[in-house]
């Protein structure tokens, strides 16, 4: 028999009750991957490209090189409307947006095949200024949802022979991101791409460790 606060004696049945209670418990995390969604290698990155050309996937196509350029948050691309990346039919180089979750602006540059893929998508698709860029399927004048957005990467990430349980559409922000960082160590200009108010939240988001530092000072020789 064990004690309470206050060496109140507990009943043998109670402990052993409990006992049980708590080993059948099931974590909630059981069986899954948890944690930071690690990015995309340019190997991967360049498979995906490749896979959605062939099967000629305008749309799909046209978000994951976007993804991958503008490094935003899945609620921020979604969001983005003709006009905010091509105004009178003309693919921007860089574009400018409000972030939803700090309500600050980010900058983000578009490269020649994000640029080439959304010009094919938006003739396509015949889109106008005012339309979301990525309509919902049911209703054109909604964006796609992130739960729509989440299961279109799972499919692009199996595509190519990858475990879409271990990557997720933070993957994507993160890519470029990290090859950034990896090719420069400019931590400051990552924060600027990225968004971040704090400089401590992209060395999180990047995953940054003590390795990774004096991976970079070693490449510096005076």
């Amino acid at each position: 028999m064990m004690s309470r606060a206050g060496n109140e004696p507990v009943p043998a049945d109670q402990d052993l009750s409990e006992k049980t209670r708590f080993d059948n418990q099931c974590p909630w995390n059981k069986g899954k991957l948890v944690g930071q969604k690690p990015p995309l290698k340019p190997k991967h990155v360049w498979a995906i490209r490749t896979r959605l050309q062939l099967r000629d996937r305008s749309r799909d196509l046209a978000m994951f090189n976007l993804a991958i350029d503008s490094k935003l948050r899945g609620c921020d691309l979604l969001r983005l409307t003709v006009e905010d990346v091509a105004p009178y039919s003309t693919v921007k180089h860089r574009a400018t947006i409000r972030q939803q979750k700090t309500g600050r602006p980010v900058q983000f540059e578009i490269t020649e095949h994000t640029r080439r893929a959304l010009d094919d998508w938006i003739k396509m698709a015949a889109k106008r200024d005012r339309d979301y860029l990525f309509p919902g399927r049911r209703n054109p004048a909604t964006n796609l949802t992130t739960r729509q957005y989440a299961r279109l990467v799972a499919d692009w990430i199996a595509s190519i022979g990858l475990d879409p349980d271990a990557y997720g559409t933070h993957s994507l922000r993160r890519t470029k991101a990290t090859l950034i960082y990896r090719r420069t160590g400019n931590l400051r200009a990552v924060q600027l791409l990225l968004g971040h108010t704090k400089l401590e939240s992209t060395v999180r988001y990047l995953g940054i460790e003590v390795d990774d530092a004096l991976a970079i000072a070693e490449q510096v020789d005076i």
